[in-house]
This record gives C-alpha cells, sequence and structure tokens, in this order.
C-alpha cells in the first residue's frame, strides 16, 4: 500500500465538532487516513511539507447538474423559468452521449481543481440508454469521487421514473465499494403527479439508492408525508418556500437539505433558508447546481451561505458553513462513515490549500477568503490527483478541446448566443 505523510499541517477536522489541529502530521495508508498527530514516522512515505499551510476534508457539492458544463457562464442573469427553457426544453434535448460524456468529465475535472472530492451528479440527462453510459463513463474517468443521480430525459415528460434505472443499477454500481455510488433523482410531486413520485421512491427503496428530489414550497413535503414516503434516505433541493412545520418534517424523519445559494438569488428562488434549517438540526449541505449561472467551486458558495445565513441569524458561524461544505454533505448523501472528515479510518479525501493565506483563524480563512486558485493539493481515496496548483490525473488540454467543440456544436459560433 502506498504511504503518504503530511506534515506540520494546520489540520481542520470535523468530527465530532470543528476543530484546528495545529502544526500536526497525517499519515495515509492506501485509501485510508490511518494516523493523525505530531511527530509521525513513516518509512518510505511520500513526505509533503504542508508547514504554515491549511489542510482539510475534500469538498462535498451534493447537487450538480453537471452535464451543463459546455453551457457554463450562458445566464448568469435570469429567471428560473428562462432556465428550464433555454436549458432543459431548448438545448438538453440537442446533447448527443459524447457531449454528455465530455461535460460530465469536464465539469468533475473542474470541481477536483477547486477542491470538490465529492459529486452528486444529478443528471436530467438520461435521453437514451447511451446518454446515461456516456454520463457514468464521464465521472468514471476523472478520478472524482461521486453519486450519480439518476433522472428523466428531455424535454420534460413527467411519468414514472425510466425502468432503465434497474440497467443502471446492476451494470455500473454492481458493488459500493468503488469511487462511484448511485441515486435516484425524481421529479417529485411538484413536477408531476404524487402517486408517481412515491412509486419512484419505492422504486429507490427497492434499488438501495438514496433520493434527491427538487422542491419548493411546503405542498411537496406535506403530499410526501402524507404518503408515508419522508425518510432519512430523500435529500430535498432547494427548500426555498418551506414553513417552519414542513422543516420540522424534515428534521423529524431525518430528511436533507441541499442548499445553492448563488442560484437561488440569482434566478429569483428566494432567499436560501440556511439559518432555520441548521436551527432545526436538518442536515443542510451545499451545491453549485449549474455552473450556467453559478460559479463551479464551493468557496463562493460558502461566502454565500454565511452572509444570507446570518442575515436571518447572526450566531450562525463559519464552522456551521464548512460542515455543510464538508460532514453535513457527507450526511445528505449517505456517506459520512467514509468522508467529510480527517477521522482515522475514513476515506484519504483532503485538500491542501496554498501558503498565501493567513492562519490564524484557519476555519474562518477557509469560509471568507479562500478560493480556488488557493487549492495546492487535492487527494481522492488517497491518491494525488492534485500537486503544485497543477492537475496530475488528466489530460486537461485534450478535455478543454472535447468541450469547446461540444459547445460550438450545441451553440453553433462563439458569440452567437446572447443573454
Amino acid at each position: 500500500m502506498t504511504l503518504v505523510l503530511i506534515r506540520n499541517a494546520h489540520l481542520i477536522d470535523t468530527v465530532p465538532t470543528v476543530r484546528v489541529l495545529r502544526e500536526t502530521d497525517l499519515l495515509i495508508d492506501g485509501d485510508s487516513i490511518r494516523e493523525v498527530g505530531r511527530g509521525l514516522s513513516a518509512p518510505g512515505a511520500t513526505v509533503i511539507d504542508a508547514a504554515g499551510r491549511i489542510v482539510l476534508p475534500g469538498l462535498i457539492d451534493t447537487h450538480r447538474h453537471t452535464w451543463q458544463t459546455a453551457l457554463r457562464g450562458m445566464l448568469r442573469v435570469g429567471t428560473l423559468g428562462d432556465y428550464l427553457a433555454r436549458f432543459l426544453q431548448d438545448l438538453g434535448p440537442r446533447y448527443t452521449p459524447e457531449d454528455v460524456h465530455i461535460g460530465n468529465l469536464a465539469g468533475a475535472v473542474d470541481a477536483l481543481d477547486a477542491g470538490i472530492t465529492t459529486l452528486l451528479d444529478w443528471s436530467h440527462i438520461q435521453n437514451s440508454p447511451e446518454h446515461t453510459d456516456a454520463a457514468v463513463a464521464g465521472l468514471r474517468e476523472s478520478g472524482i469521487r461521486g453519486v450519480f443521480a439518476h433522472s428523466f430525459g428531455l424535454p420534460l415528460k413527467p411519468g414514472p421514473h425510466s425502468p432503465d434505472a434497474r440497467r443502471v443499477r446492476e451494470t455500473h454500481f454492481a458493488s459500493s465499494d468503488g469511487l462511484l455510488d448511485m441515486a435516484l433523482g425524481i421529479a417529485g410531486p411538484q413536477f408531476g403527479d404524487p402517486d408517481i413520485a412515491a412509486d419512484d421512491i419505492r422504486l429507490a427503496r427497492e434499488l438501495g439508492c438514496r433520493v434527491t428530489v427538487h422542491i419548493h414550497s411546503s405542498a411537496g413535503v406535506e403530499t410526501l408525508d402524507e404518503l408515508g414516503m419522508l425518510g432519512p434516505d430523500l435529500t430535498f433541493v432547494h427548500a426555498n418556500g418551506l414553513d417552519a412545520a414542513a422543516m420540522r418534517r424534515l428534521a423529524d424523519t431525518g430528511a436533507a437539505v441541499s442548499v445553492s445559494p448563488q442560484v437561488e438569488a440569482q434566478l429569483g428562488m428566494g432567499a436560501p433558508l440556511i439559518a432555520p434549517l441548521l436551527a432545526l438540526g436538518v442536515p443542510t449541505s451545499l451545491s453549485v447546481d449549474t455552473v450556467t449561472s453559478a460559479a463551479g467551486d464551493l468557496f463562493t458558495q460558502m461566502r454565500l451561505a454565511l452572509s444570507f445565513a446570518r442575515l436571518a441569524d447572526p450566531a450562525v458561524s463559519a464552522a456551521d458553513i464548512l460542515r455543510m461544505a464538508t460532514v453535513d454533505g457527507a450526511r445528505a448523501l449517505g456517506l459520512d462513515d467514509r468522508i467529510g472528515s480527517l477521522r482515522v479510518g475514513s476515506r484519504a479525501d483532503l485538500v491542501m490549500l496554498g501558503d498565501r493565506l493567513p492562519v490564524h483563524d484557519p476555519v474562518g480563512t477557509v469560509v471568507a477568503e479562500a478560493e480556488r486558485g488557493d487549492v495546492d493539493t487535492v487527494l481522492v481515496d488517497g491518491r494525488v490527483v492534485k500537486r503544485g496548483g497543477q492537475l496530475t490525473a488528466v489530460d486537461t488540454a485534450g478535455i478543454a478541446e472535447r468541450l469547446a467543440a461540444s459547445a460550438e456544436r450545441l451553440l453553433g459560433r462563439p458569440g452567437d448566443e446572447t443573454e
């Protein structure tokens, strides 16, 4: 097994609480963390000098439509209706399996570059089985830890979840020992028939998959509650507009929430309900959602989350927000037994930041000041995928060329599209 010894870091762990371990070593044995302490010795280990640097668990994005990577930046200002019409009704049906493959590959690599080691790919581009296979292949090729949320095809046609989900589960996810797991991304009661939503949740449970579902009002939560479908295997995306009673039901049943601060604000979906969700103990995580309208890193989302949350409740801290991007993200994906912390025995997914950042308050620095360019080193499952600020495991130039070709095919010549 490969040994990696990180020396003299300012480690930020998240379990049992967020805390800083100053000038501390961390020993990685293969894919897992073996030891944390000072003055560790490991003959033959690859040594990474982290003196004066911050090391933290890999960041976790719990909801991203990764296939849209070639369309990044196309809707910085607009509405949810604009997004649905342009990307799901118009452009989505134009996608070939190759477009999906390079979108997922490039999107996952971009996430790794920003210190995101785990990504839930909310894949509503199941236009054919070939599109689905290409999406999974893109994630797998990137080397990211991921959850592939199998969803519906485009254009939107509300109906029962595709039976192809069974083939996907058996073909690509027969074992959960690797880097990728499977979930079901369902339309839910706000976008289709409530009984169909209940059947979709039953299917997910039969397949052993978590459920992730977009929701924007209390009515959807109330409907699923009446149908007896709420539970700890559900993650609700956005959840803007939920009243106190609906949020309490999520807390009571153990359901999680994925919040996308930038997209929710810019597309007019409402203020993120971070402070009340945290106050009730709902596992609340962070996501980019879509790079058509948001930055592709979680540092941006953490800064916005802290600002929105403290407007509602000044007691919300930087540590609360960092938990959302790490261990609470892991809880929302059902992976908190593996990732989200620097506990001994956890998988070795972690990020080392560069030396320009102040370290007198490492947690505050990560949440309020750090950015993509500060990500020096990234490990996934003990494997170094970024070192010295450079991605090491993929051909970034080749990926960029393929992504540009995909965008040109989908949109025409650069400059033909306007906001």
